[in-house]
């Protein structure tokens, strides 16, 4: 997922994922220009074991 797809559709998909995962908070969901890697990783760490999973996981929400 890039950039651009990422920032376009964030809100929404921000808000599947509070719904998926009740233990997510907003600091694992800030989106701050440049910091698309730190915010993936968090997620990363707390939701699934593996990069190809977290972006499978977002594709889907």
């Amino acid at each position: 997922m890039n950039t651009t797809e990422l920032k376009g559709t964030w809100n929404e998909q921000k808000g599947k994922l509070k719904q998926k995962f009740a233990e997510l908070t907003d600091n694992y969901l800030l989106y701050e220009e440049g910091k698309k890697d730190e915010m993936l990783g968090k997620l990363q760490i707390k939701l699934v074991n593996t990069q190809q999973e977290l972006s499978t996981l977002l594709k889907n929400t």
